[in-house]
Protein backbone atom coordinates (compact mmCIF):
# COMPACT_ATOMS: atom_id res chain seq x y z
CA UNK A 1 0.00 0.00 0.00
CA UNK A 2 2.97 2.13 1.05
CA UNK A 3 4.67 1.28 -2.54
CA UNK A 4 1.27 3.06 -4.65
CA UNK A 5 1.24 5.70 -2.20
CA UNK A 6 5.03 6.73 -2.97
CA UNK A 7 4.37 6.11 -6.68
CA UNK A 8 1.34 8.44 -6.69
CA UNK A 9 3.28 11.09 -5.14
CA UNK A 10 6.47 10.80 -7.86
CA UNK A 11 3.94 11.29 -10.54
CA UNK A 12 2.30 14.24 -8.88
CA UNK A 13 5.59 15.78 -8.56
CA UNK A 14 6.67 15.13 -12.01
CA UNK A 15 2.88 16.35 -12.97
CA UNK A 16 3.47 19.68 -10.61
CA UNK A 17 7.27 20.43 -11.28
CA UNK A 18 8.15 20.51 -7.21
CA UNK A 19 8.54 18.95 -4.34
CA UNK A 20 6.34 22.35 -3.11
CA UNK A 21 3.89 22.23 -5.55
CA UNK A 22 3.13 18.39 -4.80
CA UNK A 23 2.98 19.49 -1.24
CA UNK A 24 0.16 22.21 -1.43
CA UNK A 25 -1.66 19.58 -3.95
CA UNK A 26 -1.74 16.88 -1.49
CA UNK A 27 -1.42 19.33 1.58
CA UNK A 28 1.00 17.61 3.29
CA UNK A 29 3.99 18.72 4.20
CA UNK A 30 7.68 19.20 1.79
CA UNK A 31 9.02 16.87 4.35
CA UNK A 32 6.58 13.82 3.52
CA UNK A 33 6.76 14.36 -0.11
CA UNK A 34 10.91 14.53 -0.14
CA UNK A 35 10.79 11.35 2.54
CA UNK A 36 7.98 9.45 -0.13
CA UNK A 37 10.29 10.16 -3.30
CA UNK A 38 13.59 9.34 -1.23
CA UNK A 39 12.21 5.85 0.14
CA UNK A 40 11.16 4.92 -3.81
CA UNK A 41 14.35 5.62 -4.81
CA UNK A 42 16.13 3.70 -2.10
CA UNK A 43 13.66 0.63 -2.45
CA UNK A 44 14.34 0.77 -6.35
CA UNK A 45 17.94 1.98 -6.37
CA UNK A 46 17.57 4.13 -8.45
CA UNK A 47 17.51 7.84 -9.53
CA UNK A 48 14.54 8.99 -10.69
CA UNK A 49 14.94 12.34 -10.84
CA UNK A 50 18.07 14.42 -10.82
CA UNK A 51 16.78 18.15 -8.77
CA UNK A 52 18.44 21.23 -8.26
CA UNK A 53 17.22 23.86 -5.74
CA UNK A 54 15.66 25.79 -8.89
CA UNK A 55 15.00 23.09 -11.51
CA UNK A 56 14.29 18.78 -11.28
CA UNK A 57 14.20 16.85 -14.57
CA UNK A 58 13.51 13.09 -15.29
CA UNK A 59 16.30 10.34 -15.87
CA UNK A 60 15.57 7.82 -18.48
CA UNK A 61 14.85 5.32 -16.11
CA UNK A 62 12.39 7.93 -14.15
CA UNK A 63 10.56 8.88 -17.43
CA UNK A 64 9.65 5.57 -18.05
CA UNK A 65 8.96 4.87 -14.55
CA UNK A 66 6.41 8.06 -15.11
CA UNK A 67 4.35 6.27 -17.68
CA UNK A 68 3.96 3.90 -15.73
CA UNK A 69 2.74 5.80 -12.14
CA UNK A 70 0.80 8.18 -14.02
CA UNK A 71 -1.39 5.57 -14.92
CA UNK A 72 -2.02 5.09 -10.92
CA UNK A 73 -3.26 8.32 -10.42
CA UNK A 74 -5.51 8.26 -13.93
CA UNK A 75 -7.33 5.15 -12.59
CA UNK A 76 -7.91 6.49 -8.91
CA UNK A 77 -9.49 9.80 -10.41
CA UNK A 78 -11.27 7.56 -12.59
CA UNK A 79 -12.46 5.64 -9.90
CA UNK A 80 -13.67 8.62 -8.15
CA UNK A 81 -15.48 10.51 -10.49
CA UNK A 82 -17.29 7.50 -11.31
CA UNK A 83 -18.50 6.34 -8.50
CA UNK A 84 -19.33 10.17 -7.14
CA UNK A 85 -21.23 10.35 -10.39
CA UNK A 86 -24.16 7.67 -8.68
CA UNK A 87 -24.37 10.74 -6.38
CA UNK A 88 -25.78 12.28 -9.11
CA UNK A 89 -27.55 10.78 -11.43
CA UNK A 90 -29.15 7.44 -10.48
CA UNK A 91 -27.35 4.46 -11.71
CA UNK A 92 -26.56 0.57 -12.03
CA UNK A 93 -27.89 -2.51 -10.69
CA UNK A 94 -30.59 -2.57 -8.21
CA UNK A 95 -32.31 -5.45 -6.79
CA UNK A 96 -35.73 -5.21 -5.57
CA UNK A 97 -37.98 -7.65 -3.98
CA UNK A 98 -41.44 -7.70 -3.12
CA UNK A 99 -44.71 -9.79 -2.53
CA UNK A 100 -46.43 -10.78 -6.24
CA UNK A 101 -49.24 -8.27 -5.11
CA UNK A 102 -47.10 -5.49 -4.47
CA UNK A 103 -45.08 -6.23 -7.62
CA UNK A 104 -47.23 -6.34 -9.76
CA UNK A 105 -49.24 -3.25 -9.06
CA UNK A 106 -46.91 -0.95 -7.25
CA UNK A 107 -43.19 -1.67 -7.75
CA UNK A 108 -43.15 -2.78 -11.42
CA UNK A 109 -45.13 0.51 -12.34
CA UNK A 110 -43.23 2.81 -10.67
CA UNK A 111 -39.79 1.53 -11.23
CA UNK A 112 -40.84 1.53 -15.17
CA UNK A 113 -41.65 5.17 -15.09
CA UNK A 114 -38.48 5.88 -13.51
CA UNK A 115 -36.25 4.50 -16.03
CA UNK A 116 -37.61 6.82 -18.85
CA UNK A 117 -36.41 9.74 -16.29
CA UNK A 118 -33.39 7.52 -15.54
CA UNK A 119 -32.44 5.06 -18.60
CA UNK A 120 -28.81 4.37 -16.62
CA UNK A 121 -30.59 2.62 -13.69
CA UNK A 122 -30.33 -1.61 -14.34
CA UNK A 123 -32.96 -2.78 -12.25
CA UNK A 124 -33.70 -6.42 -11.15
CA UNK A 125 -37.26 -6.85 -9.65
CA UNK A 126 -37.92 -9.85 -7.63
CA UNK A 127 -41.53 -11.33 -7.19
CA UNK A 128 -41.80 -13.67 -4.19
CA UNK A 129 -43.94 -14.22 -1.54
CA UNK A 130 -41.62 -15.46 0.90
CA UNK A 131 -39.19 -13.33 2.49
CA UNK A 132 -35.48 -13.35 0.98
CA UNK A 133 -32.70 -13.04 3.12
CA UNK A 134 -31.70 -9.35 1.80
CA UNK A 135 -27.59 -10.06 2.48
CA UNK A 136 -27.87 -13.84 1.15
CA UNK A 137 -29.95 -12.94 -1.69
CA UNK A 138 -27.71 -9.83 -2.27
CA UNK A 139 -31.10 -7.96 -2.18
CA UNK A 140 -30.57 -4.14 -1.62
CA UNK A 141 -34.78 -3.08 -1.10
CA UNK A 142 -37.01 -5.38 -0.28
CA UNK A 143 -41.12 -4.27 -0.11
CA UNK A 144 -42.78 -6.07 2.91
CA UNK A 145 -46.12 -6.09 4.44
CA UNK A 146 -46.00 -6.05 8.45
CA UNK A 147 -43.28 -4.63 10.24
CA UNK A 148 -40.09 -7.04 10.14
CA UNK A 149 -38.52 -8.39 13.49
CA UNK A 150 -34.74 -8.42 11.83
CA UNK A 151 -32.92 -5.67 13.94
CA UNK A 152 -29.86 -5.36 11.88
CA UNK A 153 -31.90 -3.72 8.58
CA UNK A 154 -33.31 -0.27 8.44
CA UNK A 155 -37.32 0.20 7.52
CA UNK A 156 -38.91 2.58 6.73
CA UNK A 157 -43.34 2.52 6.90
CA UNK A 158 -44.36 3.79 3.63
CA UNK A 159 -48.26 3.40 3.52
CA UNK A 160 -51.34 1.01 4.07
CA UNK A 161 -53.52 -1.06 2.37
CA UNK A 162 -56.57 -3.23 3.19
CA UNK A 163 -56.91 -7.11 1.95
CA UNK A 164 -60.76 -7.73 0.44
CA UNK A 165 -62.77 -11.15 1.17
CA UNK A 166 -64.22 -11.13 -2.69
CA UNK A 167 -65.00 -13.57 -5.36
CA UNK A 168 -66.64 -14.09 -8.00
CA UNK A 169 -70.28 -12.93 -8.19
CA UNK A 170 -71.83 -15.45 -9.90
CA UNK A 171 -69.70 -17.82 -7.31
CA UNK A 172 -71.03 -15.48 -4.29
CA UNK A 173 -74.63 -15.75 -5.25
CA UNK A 174 -74.55 -19.27 -5.71
CA UNK A 175 -75.02 -20.59 -2.19
CA UNK A 176 -74.92 -19.51 1.37
CA UNK A 177 -72.27 -17.59 1.81
CA UNK A 178 -71.12 -20.08 5.06
CA UNK A 179 -70.50 -22.40 2.66
CA UNK A 180 -68.09 -20.87 0.19
CA UNK A 181 -65.03 -22.52 -0.34
CA UNK A 182 -61.79 -20.45 0.89
CA UNK A 183 -58.27 -19.91 -0.92
CA UNK A 184 -56.09 -19.12 0.72
CA UNK A 185 -52.16 -18.22 0.53
CA UNK A 186 -49.71 -20.36 2.54
CA UNK A 187 -48.59 -17.22 4.97
CA UNK A 188 -52.41 -17.45 6.05
CA UNK A 189 -51.80 -20.88 6.73
CA UNK A 190 -54.91 -23.49 6.31
CA UNK A 191 -56.99 -22.46 9.61
CA UNK A 192 -58.13 -18.71 8.51
CA UNK A 193 -60.08 -16.38 11.23
CA UNK A 194 -60.65 -12.81 9.86
CA UNK A 195 -61.82 -9.74 12.33
CA UNK A 196 -64.06 -7.53 10.06
CA UNK A 197 -65.27 -3.81 11.11
CA UNK A 198 -68.79 -2.84 10.14
CA UNK A 199 -68.78 0.26 8.12
CA UNK A 200 -71.62 1.03 9.75
CA UNK A 201 -73.13 -0.66 13.04
CA UNK A 202 -77.11 -0.48 11.49
CA UNK A 203 -75.33 -2.32 8.35
CA UNK A 204 -74.92 -6.00 10.13
CA UNK A 205 -77.60 -7.93 9.30
CA UNK A 206 -79.65 -10.37 11.34
CA UNK A 207 -78.25 -13.69 9.24
CA UNK A 208 -74.61 -12.14 10.13
CA UNK A 209 -75.47 -11.74 13.44
CA UNK A 210 -76.90 -15.17 14.27
CA UNK A 211 -74.66 -17.22 12.03
CA UNK A 212 -72.02 -19.90 14.10
CA UNK A 213 -69.25 -18.51 11.74
CA UNK A 214 -69.67 -15.41 13.38
CA UNK A 215 -68.61 -15.08 17.25
CA UNK A 216 -69.39 -11.44 18.38
CA UNK A 217 -66.57 -9.65 20.60
CA UNK A 218 -67.17 -8.96 24.19
CA UNK A 219 -65.70 -4.96 23.82
CA UNK A 220 -68.20 -2.06 24.53
CA UNK A 221 -68.85 -2.12 20.51
CA UNK A 222 -69.18 -5.38 19.92
CA UNK A 223 -72.13 -5.05 17.55
CA UNK A 224 -69.20 -3.33 15.01
CA UNK A 225 -67.07 -6.20 15.25
CA UNK A 226 -67.69 -9.86 13.71
CA UNK A 227 -65.06 -12.96 13.78
CA UNK A 228 -64.86 -14.69 10.68
CA UNK A 229 -63.64 -18.42 10.97
CA UNK A 230 -63.70 -21.50 8.38
CA UNK A 231 -60.81 -24.18 6.92
CA UNK A 232 -59.18 -23.21 3.91
CA UNK A 233 -60.43 -25.62 0.93
CA UNK A 234 -57.39 -24.60 -1.13
CA UNK A 235 -54.08 -23.66 -0.25
CA UNK A 236 -51.29 -22.05 -2.65
CA UNK A 237 -48.05 -20.42 -2.17
CA UNK A 238 -48.35 -18.04 -4.76
CA UNK A 239 -50.78 -14.72 -4.76
CA UNK A 240 -51.38 -14.98 -8.77
CA UNK A 241 -52.53 -19.01 -7.95
CA UNK A 242 -54.94 -17.86 -5.53
CA UNK A 243 -56.16 -14.48 -7.59
CA UNK A 244 -56.44 -17.23 -10.95
CA UNK A 245 -58.52 -19.92 -8.56
CA UNK A 246 -61.15 -17.06 -7.49
CA UNK A 247 -61.16 -16.04 -10.43
CA UNK A 248 -62.28 -19.06 -12.34
CA UNK A 249 -65.38 -19.66 -9.19
CA UNK A 250 -62.90 -22.19 -7.06
CA UNK A 251 -63.89 -20.25 -3.95
CA UNK A 252 -63.65 -16.58 -2.37
CA UNK A 253 -59.77 -15.09 -0.70
CA UNK A 254 -58.71 -12.08 0.31
CA UNK A 255 -57.18 -9.76 -2.26
CA UNK A 256 -55.51 -6.39 -2.02
CA UNK A 257 -57.84 -3.43 -2.14
CA UNK A 258 -55.54 -1.30 -4.79
CA UNK A 259 -55.22 -5.16 -6.68
CA UNK A 260 -59.25 -5.42 -6.45
CA UNK A 261 -59.61 -2.12 -7.80
CA UNK A 262 -57.97 -3.31 -11.80
CA UNK A 263 -60.09 -6.19 -11.26
CA UNK A 264 -63.67 -4.31 -10.18
CA UNK A 265 -65.92 -6.11 -13.17
CA UNK A 266 -64.38 -9.37 -12.57
CA UNK A 267 -64.55 -9.71 -8.47
CA UNK A 268 -67.12 -8.49 -5.61
CA UNK A 269 -66.36 -8.38 -1.92
CA UNK A 270 -68.31 -11.00 -0.39
CA UNK A 271 -69.02 -8.39 3.19
CA UNK A 272 -69.22 -4.96 1.51
CA UNK A 273 -70.39 -3.49 4.56
CA UNK A 274 -67.29 -4.47 6.38
CA UNK A 275 -63.89 -4.28 6.35
CA UNK A 276 -60.45 -5.74 7.23
CA UNK A 277 -58.06 -3.97 9.15
CA UNK A 278 -55.06 -2.44 7.42
CA UNK A 279 -52.13 -3.69 6.01
CA UNK A 280 -48.63 -1.85 6.73
CA UNK A 281 -46.09 -1.59 3.71
CA UNK A 282 -42.02 -1.26 5.06
CA UNK A 283 -39.53 -0.26 2.54
CA UNK A 284 -36.05 -2.66 4.33
CA UNK A 285 -32.81 -2.23 3.11
CA UNK A 286 -29.42 -2.79 4.94
CA UNK A 287 -27.74 0.86 4.37
CA UNK A 288 -27.02 3.21 7.05
CA UNK A 289 -27.26 6.98 6.24
CA UNK A 290 -25.39 6.43 3.18
CA UNK A 291 -28.23 5.19 1.20
CA UNK A 292 -27.09 5.14 -2.72
CA UNK A 293 -29.32 7.60 -4.61
CA UNK A 294 -30.50 4.61 -6.66
CA UNK A 295 -32.24 2.65 -3.87
CA UNK A 296 -33.52 6.27 -2.71
CA UNK A 297 -35.14 7.51 -6.13
CA UNK A 298 -36.68 3.80 -6.12
CA UNK A 299 -38.29 3.78 -2.56
CA UNK A 300 -39.50 7.57 -3.44
CA UNK A 301 -41.10 6.06 -6.62
CA UNK A 302 -42.74 2.90 -4.69
CA UNK A 303 -44.06 5.10 -2.13
CA UNK A 304 -45.25 7.55 -4.08
CA UNK A 305 -47.38 4.81 -6.14
CA UNK A 306 -48.71 3.56 -3.16
CA UNK A 307 -49.97 6.83 -2.08
CA UNK A 308 -51.71 7.36 -5.68
CA UNK A 309 -53.16 3.49 -5.66
CA UNK A 310 -54.64 4.28 -2.67
CA UNK A 311 -55.68 7.77 -3.60
CA UNK A 312 -58.05 6.33 -6.51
Amino acid sequence: MMRLRQMSVFAHIVETGSITATAELLDVSKSVVSQHLKSLENELEILLLKRTTRKQSLTDAGQRFYQQCKMINQIANDAWLDVQQTKIIPQGRIRITAPSALMETLVAPSIGRLLLQYPLLMPELISHDQHLDLMNEDIDLAIRVGQSQESALKQKRIGTFRDVLCGKPDYIHSKPWQELAYISNTWQGKEIHHRFKAIAADKITPELKSSSMIQQSNTPHSSENISYKTTAHCVTNSFHTCLALIQSSSGIGIIPDFHLKTLSTELSDVFPDHRLPANSVYALHAFGKQMPLSVEVCLGAIEEQLTIAMAT
